[in-house]
């Protein structure tokens, strides 16, 4: 499934706000998106959020024959899979030309650059080395890919910790970590990519691009830097011809922001290590937040209790006695009693068919005079 492509009124939009220096998220020219580095539970596991695209960078390592033509060296091997839970345009089980590129960058960024010892992942000269594989997962895709991958592998390759072995003779053992302390790898330093995105043939620039900028540019430059101000790698894509005095200004920009980065990865690793050695939330489970919907623990709110007594008795005391008897209800007549509401009189016939009239205030009168005179033919004849 392919992505949606931009309406020409949105293309237009876009550059516009461009030309006038401003961003649908609200940053300037040069600033990056919000970065957030968290540790999964095992040691290799890196979750890095920049702005809404998501990455997740797994380190796994496992005892291979080495290579013929370096058999003192260890193996590195990269991975990166673009699932369709990241995007609807990434296809399952089909490298596209973008994850090919990805790949490859990645691979010049951590491995030619000679950022790990790999000779120190050497067991045995020509028989058994480390492979060290770093699997790169895109959970998000929300633009620049490539430097939230670079910052999850460089930042689980120091996460990681690989099993302490022991060699006897022929015998290689692997001690598991409740065994032997695992032991971190040898790294010399962190590269770390910085992507510049260009408009307009160069004319405008921009500092790590969101996914609708990406659709819009003419041209990317991703420039690989560890906080030594160092290259690592270059790599420059879409067909326009870049300045040297261009090249030049993205450089001076990347070693700020490369320098920024590697802090605050430096800072997540320590802030790991202190939560693990104490025991406390770590891992996945510290990235989690608290909403629990019932608390067991309420809080409490002081009530005076030191004149209640006193105030009790007053309140006693000055109340007004209740009536000990009930008043008797009013009968205007025989036959009449008063129930209901005020002022209304129900009226009880000895007939068969027993009926109830309720009387109003305006028939009361006359109802009560009736029975007053019936009462005394009653009495005339007898």
């Amino acid at each position: 499934m392919k992505d949606t492509p931009l309406s020409n009124c949105e293309r237009d939009f876009l550059l516009k706000a461009i030309e006038e220096k401003k961003r649908l998220d609200g940053r300037q020219t040069y600033d990056y998106r919000k970065m957030k580095i968290t540790f999964g539970t095992d040691y290799g596991c890196c979750f890095v959020d920049l702005g809404k695209t998501r990455v997740m960078a797994q380190v796994s390592g496992e005892l291979v024959a080495p290579k013929e033509n370096r058999p003192n060296e260890g193996i590195m091997f990269f991975n990166i899979e673009l699932s369709p839970m990241a995007s609807p345009a990434f296809e399952q089980g089909r490298q596209s030309e973008l994850s090919v590129k990805l790949n490859r960058q990645l691979e010049r960024c951590l491995r030619n650059s000679k950022c790990i010892d790999t000779e120190s992942l050497c067991v045995v000269s020509g028989e058994k080395v480390w492979q060290i594989r770093v699997d790169v997962h895109m959970l998000n895709h929300d633009g620049n890919l490539m430097d939230a991958a670079s910052i999850a592998a460089i930042t689980a390759l120091c996460h990681f910790k690989r099993p302490d072995v022991s060699i006897q003779g022929d015998e290689v053992t692997v001690y598991s970590p409740e065994e032997r302390e695992p032991i971190p790898l040898s790294i010399y330093h962190m590269p770390i990519s910085v992507s510049f995105s260009f408009f307009q043939q160069g004319t405008y620039l921009l500092v790590d691009p969101c996914e609708r900028e990406e659709r819009v540019m003419d041209g990317l430059l991703m420039i690989a830097m560890n906080k030594h101000r160092e290259i690592c790698s270059i790599q420059s894509s879409g067909g326009i011809m870049l300045l040297k005095e261009q090249v030049m200004r993205c450089s001076k920009i990347a070693s700020v922001k490369v320098s920024e980065i590697t802090e605050l990865i430096s800072k997540a690793l320590e802030n790991d290590k202190r939560a693990r050695k104490a025991g406390g939330r770590c891992g996945f489970a510290e990235s989690m937040p608290q909403e629990r919907i019932t608390a067991l623990k309420t809080d409490e709110t002081s009530v005076e209790m030191t004149d209640a007594s006193e105030r009790a008795n007053d309140i006693v005391e000055n109340a007004e006695v209740p009536p000990q008897t009930v008043p008797s209800p009013v009968v205007p007549a025989p036959g009449v009693g008063q129930v209901g509401r005020e002022g209304d009189v129900v009226e009880i016939s000895d007939s068969e068919e027993e009926e109830v009239v309720i009387l109003h205030p305006e028939t009361q009168d006359k109802s009560s005079k009736n029975a007053a005179s019936s009462s005394n033919q009653k009495g005339a004849e007898t």
